[in-house]
């Protein structure tokens, strides 16, 4: 029995957006020191999750009528709360980089176009899909999605080498925060996904297809998120590039989640039986969010003072 099938034993979990805030004034632009590429990979979250957040909670709500099950319904509300939190988090370290000279404007309109024209409330180019049907492929590439977020949180809950290397603790934090509600809700956009299918013959073909295209979309996406980064860095002034070398380094430092990782999210899903409640430590995640310095000021009514309590405690 995995992690997660333990987690589920007990009973159903509630999830809830928890309301936080974070103080970038003293985070640096190379949050993790002297490891620009590894900084960077990992700020292409950034760039990707605020529009895609939004995205996220406009397409769940395009699908809340369809909902029958009131324990869905619930998950899925506290889902769509949960994620409008990360992507104004998210961007706020956007406004943060641009204070400190890094323009993320040009490559952020690529994203803006994907989830808004691309991936919007009606097909692209004209392409004669009835609505119900264009809504089930979108919330198909959600659950894709999302199965990559929930092996990325439980990465970094994991990833003991960014506090050995010094990682700044407020974007620690960050990532962490956002990894443990990962974790938490690994499994709603799946279920939204197979409930509203219902009998549909093509639901399976739909998740497989839909998994097929996201995989390669994300790498190109990320790859050339990165690039961007490095490449308008002010601190580098044009002297580096992305390169797999550096990314392949940082992984082996434990800085990056390693490719094979990322790889084995994807045989599971193919299989027919697959849930995402398999992935990740839902425990894990709790125990995190227990003494995170965001959430635990967010709890106590005192959210903007969380990033200075996460500067506060020690590693």
């Amino acid at each position: 029995m995995s992690a997660g099938d333990r987690d589920r034993r007990v009973g159903r979990y509630a999830i809830v957006p928890r309301r936080v805030s974070f103080d970038w004034h003293e985070t640096p632009l190379h949050w993790i020191p002297d490891e620009p590429t590894a900084t960077h990979v990992l700020n292409v979250l950034h760039l990707l999750l605020p529009a895609g957040e939004r995205w996220f909670v406009r397409v769940f709500k395009e699908g809340l009528p369809l909902i029958t099950d009131p324990d869905l319904l619930r998950d899925v509300k506290g889902f769509m709360g949960q994620e409008a939190t990360h992507g104004v988090q998210h961007s706020s370290v956007l406004d943060h980089l641009a204070e400190q000279k890094l323009d993320t404007e040009p490559y952020t309109r690529r994203v803006d176009f994907l989830f808004e024209r691309l991936l919007g409330e009606k097909p692209p180019w004209g392409i004669p899909l009835p609505a119900r049907r264009w809504l089930l492929y979108r919330l198909a590439f959600i659950a894709a999605i999302e199965q990559f977020t929930a092996v990325l949180g439980d990465w970094v809950l994991r990833a003991e080498a960014l506090d050995r290397a010094g990682a700044d603790e407020v974007m620690l934090d960050l990532l962490r925060w956002h990894g443990a509600e990962e974790v938490e809700h690994r499994a709603v956009a799946f279920d939204m996904y197979q409930h509203c299918g219902g009998s549909d013959p093509l639901r399976y073909a739909r998740r497989i297809g839909t998994m097929c295209v996201a995989v390669p979309v994300l790498v190109w996406m990320w790859s050339r998120g990165a690039a961007h980064l490095i490449r308008h860095d002010p601190r580098l002034a044009g002297r580096t590039r992305y390169s797999l070398r550096e990314h392949n380094r940082a992984v082996a430092k434990g800085l990056l989640p390693a490719w094979r990782d990322l790889g084995a999210a994807i045989p599971g899903y193919f299989r027919w039986s697959y849930h995402p409640s398999r992935e990740g430590s839902l425990r894990r995640a709790v125990e995190y969010l227990a003494h995170s310095p965001a959430a635990r000021a967010a709890a106590s009514g005192s959210a903007d003072a969380a990033g200075r309590a996460a500067r506060g405690q020690g590693r």
